[in-house]
């Protein structure tokens, strides 16, 4: 499946490169948002896709800091 890849390389990445792609994450989201707002957005469905891909990099971090 895509995102049980997507989450095994999430948990291959070290905790700098992990808050590197939320941070990416974020920016994408409010860029979606504000098309979305501005009725320029053609896939809506990205927003959801994006917002799940957050909660999985905060997933991932969470899970780090507790081992460490």
């Amino acid at each position: 499946m895509k995102t049980n890849k997507y989450v095994e390389n999430l948990k291959a990445k070290s905790p700098v490169e992990l808050n590197e792609e939320l941070v990416a994450a974020k920016k994408e989201l409010f860029n979606l948002r504000f098309q979305n707002a501005t009725n320029q957005l053609d896939n809506t469905s990205r927003i959801k896709e994006v917002r799940k891909n957050i909660a999985r990099i905060q997933t991932v971090i969470a899970e780090k800091t507790k081992l460490a």
